[in-house]
């Protein structure tokens, strides 16, 4: 971490001179200065009071700024290819967020993994073909390109492409369970 720029930044946020930052913890202008440019190192005291007059804590000062990537490529995405399907987890990681998407690819009579009961909840949009869910109390349903799926995930379910070609869909499911 550069604290010298860290607490430059704040000054310049808070619309105060090295003076008016000086005259407020009560330390000279050179001394601020020097700091700024990482020239010196303050005390544990030294930096409290910077932090004070710049209206912040040592906890919030030392507090890591999110590196949270919100944009993911082709090259980010992970594959797994099955005999029935192929699966691309299209955001890294998602097992540690709230949803999980995946890109389900189903050749013609493919079948995806089955889904065992879970508390949450499961959206599909079918971009290629036509599938049908599964569920285990023998009921199902189908849905063709353009048409999208809402459930919840009490009953075990699977989803197989009944269509003539091969079916790609989005699959969201939160909690992830994929």
């Amino acid at each position: 971490m550069d604290i010298g720029a860290k607490i430059r930044k704040l000054r310049k946020t808070s619309g105060l001179t090295l003076e008016e930052l000086a005259s407020r913890s009560e330390l000279t202008k050179g001394f601020l200065s020097q700091l700024e440019r990482n020239l010196t190192s303050p005390s544990i005291t030294t930096l409290e009071n910077i932090l004070e007059a710049l209206g912040t804590s040592l906890a919030e000062f030392f507090q890591e700024e999110s590196d949270e990537r919100i944009v993911f490529g082709k090259d980010d995405f992970f594959e797994d290819e099955q005999d029935e399907y192929s699966i691309s987890w299209i955001v890294p990681n998602a097992q540690k967020n709230e949803m999980e998407p995946i890109l389900l690819r189903l050749p013609v009579k493919g079948r995806s993994m089955k889904v065992s009961n879970h508390d949450g909840q499961e959206f599909g949009y079918v971009l290629r073909g036509t599938v049908r869910i599964e569920f285990e109390n023998s009921t199902s349903a189908t849905v063709h390109a353009g048409e999208t799926f809402y459930m919840d995930g009490s009953l075990s379910h699977q989803i197989v492409n009944t269509g003539k070609s091969n079916a790609q869909l989005l699959w969201i499911s939160t909690p992830p369970v994929f």
